[in-house]
């Protein structure tokens, strides 16, 4: 019973570390996008903790230096710092039209021309050095 265990499991330990190294496929434009969204809306919320602790440590420090006045103890000069600054509300940003490379306009073809791109003068006199 031991030799059976042993041998599956001998056998199953390949099978399940070949797909550790399965490729994931490449994410679609949608997931893209969805991650994108994901990402900006962490960076506001990260911003507006950071503006709720600004506050808070401002509340602090008013209310300890107000307490010290009132107990009679000599309070330190205030530290100069940036004032907190609101993010406001989150705001998605606007997705972006993108049109397909035909649509674009990249691959259209060139005007007619008004007139022939050639003269009636030979290359040697348009062109006086010899080629090489």
């Amino acid at each position: 019973m031991k030799h059976t265990l042993t041998l599956l499991c001998a056998l199953a330990l390949p099978l399940a570390a070949s797909s550790v190294f399965a490729k994931l496929p490449a994410p679609t434009p949608e997931a893209q996008a969805k991650a994108a969204e994901t990402a900006a809306r962490t960076a506001w919320s990260a911003k507006t903790d950071a503006y709720l602790l600004c506050k808070a440590q401002d509340q602090v420090a008013a209310k300890y230096r107000a307490s010290a006045q009132s107990a009679g103890k000599p309070v330190p000069a205030a530290a100069t710092t940036p004032p907190c600054v609101d993010p406001g509300p989150y705001a998605a940003a606007p997705a972006g039209e993108t049109k397909p490379i035909e649509a674009s306009g990249a691959h259209s073809p060139a005007t007619t021309a008004a007139s022939p791109p050639s003269t009636n003068q030979p290359s040697a006199q348009t062109h006086p050095a010899p080629k090489n």
